[in-house]
Order: C-alpha cells, then structure tokens, then sequence
C-alpha cells in the first residue's frame, strides 16, 4: 500500500508507534550511558605491586580459594610441562573450549591474571562486577574498539599479566583443529616487548574426566623488536605462536603414547 493510500487514521497509529520505539530507544540508551559511568568507576585497570614485587589481586585470590577445590573436584585436571610462571609481565596464549579454560593459568601464578572477555560479561549483574574488579578487559565483537589493547598495554608495562584465547569463541567444532586465530597477541608482546606463555588444552573438559593442560617455556619474539613490521609480519608471528601450541599437544601425545607402550597404566 502506497503512503498515499494510507488513512489518515492509520498513518497517525504508524508515527505513534514510531514515536514510541523511539523513546524506548532513547531510554535504554540513556541507561546504557548511566551503567556505563558507573561501571567506569566500579571498574579497575592496574594493580601495584607490594614490596615482594607481586602484583596481588586479592579478590582473584579469594576467587582461587572458593572456586579451586570445586573445579578440580568436577573437572578434574593435571598441568604439564612450564607450570610455574614468574613474575612480571608475560602474555598467555592458548585453545579455547570450555569457560574452565581461564583457571589453568591462573594456577601457574600467585599473581593476578587480567582476562579478555566479551563487553557483554562485564555487563551483567554480578559476574560483571567481579569481573571488573579483577581487572577484566572487555572486548566489543565488531573488533573495531582499540580501548581492549590500549588496555593491555597498559597492563603489561606496569608488569601485569594478560591471558587471550585467539580463536575468540569455544571451540565446539573440533579437537584436532582449533578455529582460525584474530590477531592481537603477536602485535601486543611485540609492541611491549612481552614474553608469550603459550599453552595448550589437549582435550575438551568433562564432568569428572581428567583434563591434560601443557605450558611451554616462555617465547621471545625479539626478532621482530625495533623494527617497522607490516601486518603481514604480525601474522607471521601470530602463526608461530599458532604453531607452537600445536607443537606442544603433539609433545604431550608422543610423551603419553611412550610412557603407555613400556606398560605403564
């Protein structure tokens, strides 16, 4: 039906409905902003280090203490290989297929760890807080935000750490195959000059069956220090760290396949 074919009548109900979402509209984004202020100020970026040199985050601590019995418990798992992490700034890289993931490196370490995670969580009533209060960073899915890796930086040069999954998502397709890597991690240790703590989660977590989780030795990417890199360069690196977690599984596979053929159980 043409506009002009339209009743007066009913082209007024129209521009009232119109009218209506358009406030609605403007309430939620009114509110978006308010929540945005305060979660602003609820929310807390850098964490100075005590006399020790250790950047605590005691509210990640409790966190530890409440949250580790239970998760070993249900979903029980064994760490292998570069378990014990020093301190200071280290960026850790790994596969991505369950919201457990993030524990792993948080028991190589007395210090706190900031997180990449979706803008949504750090939204949400109560997970939200505590994820703001443990210094989460939040990252938008269009991608277009830089805020998450200023961020990051900041972090990292005042001797934090930061743990990313670069497949962005669970991975709920594959265990042979991780999903394809966003960039990021390669760009921000080189930009900062950051070891990587690369690690690989070698099978999918499930209820009461063990979960075999490897950390390599810290990887230097100062080949790639002090000079003017193309994207390209970025992702060659990117694809190095890619390659590394792969290196690992098949390391922890070999190992597991030897130790069982000499009759171990």
């Amino acid at each position: 039906m043409d506009e002009t074919e339209k009743s007066p009548k009913l082209r007024k109900r129209e521009l009232k409905a119109q009218k209506k979402r358009e406030k609605k509209e403007l309430k939620k984004q009114k509110r978006r902003e308010k929540n945005a202020e305060k979660w602003a100020k609820q929310r807390r970026l850098l964490f100075p280090a005590n006399k020790k040199g250790i950047h605590r985050m005691h509210r990640m601590n409790f966190l530890r203490f409440m949250l580790y019995p239970l998760h070993a418990l249900v979903y029980p798992f064994k760490l292998h290989g570069a378990k014990k992490v020093g301190l200071g700034a280290y960026i850790y890289v790994g596969n991505h297929y369950s919201m457990f993931d993030i524990f792993y490196p948080a028991h190589t370490t007395c210090e706190g760890v900031h997180y990449f995670a979706k803008q949504s969580v750090l939204e949400l009533p109560i997970v939200g807080y505590w994820a703001r209060k443990v210094g989460v960073i939040g990252v938008n899915r269009d991608g277009t935000d830089i805020r998450p890796i200023m961020d990051a930086m900041k972090v990292l040069k005042n001797g934090e750490k930061v743990s990313l999954f670069p497949e962005g998502t669970r991975n709920k397709v594959s265990e042979e195959e991780f999903l394809p890597f966003h960039g990021g991690a390669a760009m921000l240790a080189i930009k900062t000059k950051t070891p990587v703590i690369p690690f690989v989660v070698c099978n999918r977590p499930r209820v009461f069956r063990r979960t075999h989780v490897v950390f390599g030795e810290p990887m230097e990417l100062s080949e790639y220090y002090g000079k003017k890199l193309t994207q390209e360069d970025y992702d060659e690196a990117d694809d190095k760290i890619k390659h590394r977690l792969y290196e690992l599984r098949a390391e922890y596979r070999a190992t597991k396949k030897k130790f069982k053929k000499k009759g171990n159980p």
